[in-house]
C-alpha cells in the first residue's frame, strides 16, 4: 500500500470504519475511556484504528521533487592522459513519513479546544529515481577513447549526481513544502473518520517536534 494518494487511502478507511460511533473523553487516548466529556469509547476506537491504519501504512508519500543534476568527473593518467566525462540527468526524489511507530502516545485531545493533536516524526528522503533515458552524457579527452575509462567515469557521475540530488531536495522550501503537505495528509487522514462519527467540529493538527 505504500505511495497511494491520501486521497485513496482515505476512502478505504472510510469504507472500513463505517458510521454510527459514539465516543468517551481523553486527554491521552487510549481503547480504555469513560463515558463522559464529548468522545465516548467507539469513537476514540475511530482514533484509534486511524493510528493502526497510519502504523500499518509504514512509509506515507506525502511530497515528490524533480529536479535534474549536472555533475562532471575526471581522470588523468601520469599527467599526460586524461578523461572527462559531463553528465546531465532528471531524477525524482520522494519524502515519506514513517509511521511504523506511531502510537496512542503521539495522539491528544484538548477538549477544551476541540482539538486532536498528532505528533509527526521526521520528514525522511525516499529513493532517488534517476531518468538515464533522459540524461546527456558528453565525454572528451584522450582516456575516454577506452570504453572501460567512459564506464568508470558514468559510474562516478552517477555517485556524484546522487549526491548533487540530495543536496538539491534538502533545501529548506523543498523540505517545507513536504512538511506542510504531511500535515495535511495526516490531518485529513484522521479528520474523515471523525467526521464520520458525527463529529465535524473536532479539529486536527499535526505537528512536528
Amino acid at each position: 500500500m505504500n505511495g497511494r494518494t491520501i486521497g485513496l487511502l482515505a476512502a478505504t478507511h472510510v469504507v472500513a470504519l463505517g458510521v454510527g460511533y459514539v465516543a468517551a473523553p481523553k486527554q491521552l487516548l487510549d481503547g480504555e475511556v469513560k463515558h463522559t466529556g464529548l468522545f465516548t469509547v467507539d469513537t476514540t476506537k475511530v482514533l484509534v484504528t486511524t493510528v493502526e491504519s497510519l502504523r500499518e501504512e509504514s512509509k506515507l508519500l506525502v511530497f515528490t521533487y524533480k529536479g535534474t543534476a549536472k555533475v562532471q568527473a575526471g581522470h588523468t593518467v601520469l599527467w599526460l592522459f586524461g578523461g572527462e566525462q559531463e553528465l546531465i540527468v532528471p531524477a525524482v526524489v520522494t519524502y515519506h513519513l514513517d509511521l511504523s511507530d506511531l502510537s496512542l502516545a503521539d495522539v491528544r485531545y484538548d477538549e477544551k479546544a476541540k482539538l486532536v493533536t498528532v505528533k509527526l516524526p521526521k520528514v525522511t528522503l525516499g529513493e532517488i529515481a534517476f531518468q538515464p533515458e533522459n540524461a546527456t552524457t558528453i565525454n572528451g579527452g584522450v582516456l575516454t577513447f577506452s570504453d572501460e575509462q567512459v564506464e568508470a567515469l558514468r559510474k562516478a557521475n552517477y555517485k556524484n549526481a546522487r549526491r548533487a540530488m540530495i543536496a538539491q531536495a534538502q533545501q529548506p522550501g523543498l523540505l517545507n513544502a513536504a512538511k506542510r503537505l504531511a500535515r495535511t495528509n495526516v490531518e485529513s487522514y484522521f479528520a474523515i473518520p471523525l467526521r464520520i462519527a458525527g463529529l465535524p467540529d473536532v479539529k486536527v493538527a499535526a505537528t512536528f517536534d
